[in-house]
């Protein structure tokens, strides 16, 4: 790859993270129960990752049962890792909900020993430790009833899911299309979450489809897919430390769209958590 071309990627990988990081600020404004945002950006997303499948000609079939059943929790992991991300931005701000959501490359450190052969590396404890430091500093006042303590466990909650979701796909990457398999989420998540329909209010939905549109394309569709096809070029750990500045790029359009300033311990904290992502990767490469 000349150096032409890699700029080109590079640049692309830049964006996709930016189109990433929109799902703070409008997970945060969007005014509509949490449950609903996600059905409606579960739909959308559903719709335009089939049309994108068919083409590029993606092979939608699912080889067997397990696989299967695998696809299916993953379609719930996902949809808790969303639904509790939501909520954490709501009950707190857009930089606590996504730091908070950031732990979890920490958290699949510590978990991948139980999923595969993989031993328990010390340096991993010495990581989580940095994180629970972060998650500290983030929100010192251990109340329940605290919105910034319910944020940040909400947010952790969110990155528990989205460990758990990467660790059982992880095998799954190398036989199927990472297209295909975010489409089965969303589509396994539309389903489920349809009743909510029933009985959540949605009729905010008039005023409100232009910023779930912007979500389920931007962030959702454009942003995963250019992220998931950044991981031909680049390895999976120069594409994480790049996506790891997500919370920056989502706290400075949070700052200019919605007035909203982290403060001084939200940036100590978060820079101690974003710090334990950045020596995650950089070891992972070099491992």
């Amino acid at each position: 790859m000349n150096e032409k071309s890699h700029l080109n990627h590079l640049l692309l990988l830049i964006i996709a993270t930016i189109c990433l990081s929109t799902s703070g600020p409008l997970g945060k404004f969007i005014d509509m129960p949490t449950p609903v945002i996600i059905w409606w950006r579960s739909i959308i997303a559903t719709i335009l990752l089939f049309l994108f499948c068919i083409y590029k000609g993606i092979n939608l079939k699912i080889k067997t049962k397990k696989d299967r059943l695998t696809f299916f929790i993953a379609g719930l992991l996902m949809g808790g890792h969303w639904i509790f991300y939501f909520y954490a931005l709501k009950l707190s701000n857009v930089a606590i909900g996504m730091i908070s959501l950031f732990t979890f490359p920490v958290i699949i450190a510590l978990l991948e020993p139980v999923f595969s052969k993989v031993k328990l590396d010390p340096i991993h404890i010495v990581l989580g430790i940095m994180v629970l430091l972060g998650i500290y500093i983030l929100a010192p006042d251990f109340n329940l009833e605290s919105n910034q303590l319910q944020g940040v466990l909400f947010g952790i909650l969110s990155a528990l899911c989205y460990a758990l979701r990467i660790l059982m796909l992880k095998d799954h990457i190398t036989n199927y299309s990472g297209i295909m398999l975010m489409f089965y989420q969303v589509l396994i998540l539309t389903v489920v979450l349809a009743p909510i329909l029933f009985f959540m209010d949605t009729s905010n939905i008039k005023t409100q489809y232009p910023y779930v549109l912007l979500l389920a394309i931007v962030t959702t569709t454009i942003g995963h897919t250019m992220f998931v096809n950044s991981l031909q070029y680049f390895k999976a750990s120069t594409a994480s430390i790049i996506g790891s500045t997500q919370p920056i790029f989502g706290i400075i359009i949070a700052f200019f769209f919605l007035n909203e300033l982290p403060s001084p311990n939200t940036f100590i904290g978060g820079s101690l958590i974003l710090a334990t992502v950045i020596i995650e990767s950089v070891r992972s490469n070099k491992s």
